[in-house]
């Protein structure tokens, strides 16, 4: 059965048919902050493939690249490389420049005919991408496929600046923006060693882009994000999403509940969130006003996995402090 379209996937929503699974595969979830399929009035593939220029005889050819990832594409731009970049997917809204670039679809919607419409060197996406089928029609193409393992660590991001250094051939730079942000990642993290409470925050993490909302158990990003943030999931022992229900909040007793901008939008903001009646059996619910035991960022930001990845973990660390 499939389910309804969200407003506002997330890089990671859960499966249709399989809770305990952390990759998600619901044909729903089309981009992260758009609406059904690609945005009204956002042109498709076929429209916006570039044409075909002369070259310059002599001139060195520059590769045209595609990225899959919203975090792999900010990576790009990261490096300055977005002259490259001759398509993204529906993921890709950071920075706002990315949102004009022509979209390939949602990373787990691939089609091999619109992305070879774009006539791409290089495809650089997380392992999360597919089908695999359409995957091998690409490479069968003849063009470079690199899949960056997505594993919820820092190496995750560190895997995505070295695939697009090699991807754009700029690996110096990509050295160098990684030891930039290795250095960041270990100010952060010392940070909220430093700043960690005795008994750390429980904190659940609630999906909510449609339909009934869902709750995260562990191996999924905003799992690994919790943990960052010098707190601790307050939900464990199954792996991926479950419905909310009021068992799994009594169980969990949260003491705050992150959730992404675009999911508590759809649910028509926190004070319509706070009616709902599981809420009323948690320590979280009891602490509301203020909206301190309430965080949310960008869907992206927060569970993309890319070179913003110490900033928000700082901006959540900081308001666990203060609750």
């Amino acid at each position: 059965m499939e389910l309804p379209l969200p407003h506002h996937p997330t890089p990671e929503s859960p499966p249709a048919n399989d809770w305990s699974a952390s990759v998600p595969r619901r044909r729903a979830l089309v981009c992260l902050a758009g609406s059904a399929l690609l945005a009204a009035g956002r042109p498709s593939w076929s429209q916006t493939a570039p044409a075909a220029s002369p070259r310059t005889p002599g001139a060195e050819r520059r590769p045209r690249l595609v990225t899959v990832g919203g975090g792999i594409t900010e990576v790009v731009y990261a490096l300055g490389a977005q002259d490259l970049l001759v398509g993204t997917d529906t993921t890709s809204l950071h920075p706002e420049a990315a949102q004009k670039t022509p979209k390939v679809g949602y990373m787990r919607q691939l089609s091999a005919e619109g992305l070879l419409a774009l006539r791409p060197d290089a495809l650089v996406a997380g392992t999360d991408a597919g089908p695999p089928v359409v995957l091998d029609q690409i490479r069968s193409a003849g063009v470079k496929v690199e899949l960056v393992e997505s594993d919820h660590r820092w190496d995750e991001v560190r895997r995505k600046v070295a695939a697009v250094g090699r991807a754009t051939g700029r690996e110096a730079e990509a050295r160098a923006l990684q030891e930039r942000l290795d250095a960041r990642w270990a100010a952060v993290q010392d940070r909220v060693r430093r700043g960690s409470k005795t008994r750390p925050p429980r904190v659940l993490f609630v999906l909510s882009h449609t339909g009934s909302p869902l709750v995260s158990g562990e191996a999924t990003a905003a799992d690994a994000v919790i943990r960052f943030m010098g707190a601790a999931n307050a939900l464990g022992g199954f792996k991926g999403y479950r419905p909310m229900t009021a068992e799994a909040m009594a169980l969990a007793a949260p003491d705050l509940i992150l959730m992404t901008t675009q999911g508590l939008d759809a649910v028509g903001g926190p004070d319509r969130f706070w009616q709902r009646p599981e809420l009323a059996l948690t320590p979280a619910w009891r602490q509301r006003e203020g909206g301190r035991s309430l965080l949310h960022l960008d869907a992206l930001e927060l569970l993309g996995f890319g070179p913003r990845l110490p900033e928000v973990v700082e901006k959540l660390h900081q308001q666990v402090v203060l609750s």
